[in-house]
């Protein structure tokens, strides 16, 4: 017979899985989340450059004035991308009226004859109504359709182009829409309808001109994808014709101004046999998308980059069963833990759980650096709720043992005894943990004011080179306190490992992860840092905290005054700053919690700010971490004589050594 903490995890893991299944808005976002994490870990490195931009910005609007610009203007820019004879020219810009600068018409007629006869794309935008400007279906390239199933595209009703006279002379005419209202662009098409007609997108329209194919061939052999043939050349797609797109990061070296090209500044080399986008960049003119690496860019790079992802032929690809996968991978997991956690003593529980998660992470990353989007961030807060239920299951069904087992007082006791055990288990020891490190020293201490307190300080090497480490306080004493500081140092040390931006970003993920988790309205100081230990250069932020002290060789130790955010999860949209120092070889950093400043004797005085840096001005240069927080706890012990503690102690103190030490 199932016991009732195996079911009720049965009842948790059903639950989630089904979830995952049917997909919801909020699993849907958790997904796009991660695999934008994934995006920043390992944005794509460019092989090749097949395009290049010839950006309006905002020196040629500086120099030739205000957009839009007379068409002759443009009319001479095309002219002149034209004489440097590259592969095909797109324009990412629409022309839907005449040109207002010349009632005559002339402008717009120079603009055509410029399109004429020099492979020239111009840009098509997919409406939601049809346009009475514009009630005929585009003029595009023939499209073959391949397979027995009939694509399931985006449809748009109209579309919004430029003047017929222009149409008529270009070479070829590609969708622009992203296809999408999100606020970060990550699918673009690569075919579309508009009505009853296929549309190339921009970038494929472009590379068709180039390659001087005269139609275009859709293969829809599977259910869950679309292939746009492009001659030898395969572009996979979703279902719905979209792609997902695999940004690199923001590159000027794809870029050269029009107004330099125009003066003669930009060598022809530069757009020989190159796919040319023109496309308005100047920053007041909105055509601004934000990109899973969270840089905004033009849309018209988002065109180039597509391009550069054909050519160079990697692609990111979510199965049509990948929902089912991960719900197999979570049900694989949860039926793991549900069958183990009750059976195992809490560390050993807590190290299946732990090597269930890491076997998630590592499956989701080999899996994108093999270009498979697999979502193992909906498995994981899953799996994290079933062990939880399973775990809370346990430790209840456990309680009600020792209830009937022990007397109030003994259990108690020994409740707390456990608590403290873990507590001070899952605190790092530096003399372990750093035993070939020669650029830094560290130590650490944690006294609690009861059995078990809200203090903690954490610390782990992110790559080879970068040192995080935290110190923080939570509100309130005893186990409430404890167990909201095993969450909070869970959370902020997962938010660091996680990467993908500065202290500053890890402390506002970690005050979004921490206030959901936070039912009794507990708040968390936090001195967050990350030494590079090549180059001596900390990066810090500091949510509330205890200021630390800071002593370079042959300079007093002094108080490290800085602008402090609030404590975490006492305001929640919040934006924590990072800043930097750069430390100079033997320097060393103290952080503390108050328990140290704010020690009592018997009479009720407080050991305070000036007995702390009187300590720590007559130590010698030379001395170790250890020994500095030797001295200053020992201090403090004298100064309280035996007093009853009220308030935890936490020292962490740490030393720069110097980037390379094989001289030392």
């Amino acid at each position: 017979m199932i016991s009732a903490k195996r079911a009720a995890g049965m009842v948790v893991l059903l639950a989630c899985a089904l979830a995952i299944v049917l997909q919801p808005a909020p699993v849907r976002s958790v997904s796009d989340t991660l695999f934008d994490g994934y995006q920043q870990l390992f944005p794509r490195e460019r092989k090749s450059s097949p395009a290049i931009i010839v950006a309006i910005d905002e020196k040629s609007l500086a120099r030739y004035g205000q957009w839009p610009w007379p068409r002759a203007r443009t009319a001479e820019l095309l002219r002149r991308i034209a004489s440097d004879e590259p592969a095909a020219i797109g324009v990412d810009i629409l022309f839907p009226e005449p040109d207002g600068t010349s009632p005559d018409g002339s402008g717009d007629a120079a603009l055509a004859q410029a399109i004429r006869g020099n492979k020239v794309v111009l840009a098509v935008a997919g409406l939601a109504y049809r346009d009475r400007r514009f009630l005929a279906p585009p003029s595009v390239a023939p499209v073959r359709l391949i397979g027995p199933h009939a694509p399931h595209l985006l449809n748009y009703a109209g579309q919004l182009q430029s003047l017929p006279m222009l149409d008529r002379a270009a070479a070829g005419h590609g969708l622009v829409s992203v296809g999408t209202p999100a606020r970060v662009v990550r699918r673009v098409p690569v075919v579309a309808k508009i009505g009853n007609v296929y549309v190339p997108s921009f970038a494929t329209e472009l590379f068709r001109v180039a390659a001087g194919l005269t139609s275009l061939r859709i293969d829809a052999s599977g259910r869950d994808r679309v292939t746009l043939q492009l001659g030898d050349v395969a572009v996979p797609a979703q279902g719905d014709g979209r792609l997902w797109l695999h940004f690199g990061h923001d590159d000027q070296e794809r870029f050269v101004s029009a107004a330099d090209l125009l003066a003669g500044r930009v060598a022809p080399e530069a757009l020989r046999r190159k796919l040319v986008l023109v496309g308005v960049t100047g920053l007041g003119l909105l055509d601004q998308k934000l990109t899973p690496l969270g840089e905004r860019v033009p849309g018209v790079e988002i065109h180039q980059q597509l391009l550069e992802q054909i050519f160079d032929g990697g692609y990111l690809r979510r199965p049509a069963n990948a929902p089912w996968i991960e719900a197999g991978l979570l049900m694989l997991a949860g039926l793991i833990l549900i069958g183990a956690a009750p059976a195992l003593r809490v560390g050993a529980s807590l190290a299946s759980f732990a090597a269930v998660v890491g076997g998630l992470i590592a499956l989701g990353l080999v899996a994108f650096t093999d270009g498979l989007l697999i979502d193992v961030a909906n498995p994981l807060l899953a799996v994290v709720l079933v062990f939880g239920t399973v775990l809370a299951a346990t430790l209840a069904e456990a309680d009600r043992q020792r209830r009937a087992m022990r007397e109030a007082a003994a259990r108690v006791a020994g409740e707390l005894q456990a608590a403290r055990r873990i507590q001070m288990g899952l605190l790092p020891a530096p003399a372990t943990l750093f035993t070939n490190e020669s650029r830094f020293q560290l130590a650490a201490l944690l006294e609690p004011a009861r059995t078990i307190g809200g203090d903690f300080y954490d610390y782990a090497m992110i790559g080879a080179d970068r040192l995080f480490f935290v110190i923080g306080d939570v509100s309130g004493k005893g186990l409430p306190a404890s167990l909201f500081m095993a969450l909070s140092k869970t959370l902020l040390k997962s938010s660091a490992l996680r990467g993908g931006g500065d202290v500053g970003a890890i402390l506002n993920r970690a005050n979004a992860e921490i206030g959901r988790e936070n039912p009794e309205a507990l708040f968390v100081t936090a001195f967050v840092g990350i030494l590079d230990a090549r180059t001596g250069i900390l990066e810090y932020s500091n949510a509330g905290h205890e200021p630390p002290y800071i002593k370079a060789p042959d300079a007093p130790a002094e108080r490290f005054e800085i602008a402090d955010g609030p404590p975490l999860c006492v305001l929640e949209n919040f934006s924590y700053t990072t800043r930097y120092r750069q430390l100079v070889a033997g320097e060393w950093l103290c952080l503390l919690t108050d328990g140290v400043t704010e020690a009592m004797d018997q009479e009720k005085a407080l050991y305070g700010v000036k007995r702390t840096e009187a300590v720590l001005r007559k130590l010698p240069d030379s001395a170790a971490p250890s020994d500095l927080i030797h001295a200053l706890h020992a201090d403090v012990q004298r100064f309280v004589h035996g007093a009853p503690a009220f308030d935890d102690l936490t020292l962490l103190c740490l030393r720069w050594r110097g980037g390379s030490l094989s001289e030392r």
